[in-house]
């Protein structure tokens, strides 16, 4: 999120491990369960609420393999380590879900900019030329600091307001990060990082896919993103 390099500055503008080792062990539809007093010899009974959860959660994952294959995208498909997707829109239509891709994969890739302190770059092919000079602008203010911590994202809408323009708007939490300076000190400004920003972001269809065009603050530490 382009608005992150201007925090930093202090002025910010508009801005289930252990369930897989139990179902390896005892196979995808039978649960186990040992209790040493009971069973000196420690050979697995069957335990058939542990089986039920288990089908329960083989069934999940198979959903979800089966939407992310069949093209549908999840909170869940779209979140990594540090960048935490919380919620999208439901009911998303396939140029909804276009637009949500292509903003998700454009935050993806300024946020790990001002976590890493690299790749300016690859946001160019995700903006618009002036977008880029902004967002470039900004790495160069900061350049060689870096940002720690996991953020969090709620995409509260998904506007498809014609076939070349369009609007998401997005809860953008930080409240998790801290900043360190060129030579690895932290300088965190709490006042000005660890908010919680609504954000306005405007994209256009170009002719070879959606881009972000501009970004604009609506509120500061009004917005949630839920659990």
């Amino acid at each position: 999120m382009r608005h992150l390099a201007a925090a930093l500055r202090g002025r910010l503008r508009r801005s289930l491990t252990g369930l897989l080792i139990l179902l390896l062990a005892c196979g995808p539809l039978v649960a186990c369960s040992s209790e040493s007093d009971d069973n000196p010899l420690n050979i697995p009974t069957y335990d058939p609420e542990a089986a039920a959860s288990a089908e329960a959660s083989e069934s999940a994952a198979a959903a979800e393999a089966s939407a992310e294959a069949a093209g549908v995208v999840t909170a869940e498909s779209m979140s990594t380590d540090r960048y935490v997707v919380t919620s999208i829109p439901e009911d998303l239509d396939k140029q909804q879900t276009e637009i949500l891709k292509a903003f998700v994969n454009y935050d993806q890739v300024t946020w790990n900019i001002w976590f890493t302190g690299t790749g300016v770059e690859n946001a160019e092919p995700l903006t618009t030329a002036e977008e880029y000079q902004y967002v470039y602008g900004n790495y160069e203010d900061v350049k060689g600091e870096t940002v720690g911590g996991v953020v969090r994202i709620s995409v509260t809408e998904v506007f498809a307001m014609s076939p070349t323009e369009a609007q998401v708007i997005v809860c953008d939490d930080q409240s998790d990060l801290t900043s360190y300076d060129a030579s690895g000190q932290e300088n965190t400004d709490p006042a000005a990082l660890q908010g919680r920003y609504e954000v306005l972001i405007s994209m256009v269809n170009e002719g070879s896919g959606w881009v972000t065009s501009n970004e604009a603050t609506l509120s500061t530490n009004e917005c949630t993103v839920g659990p």
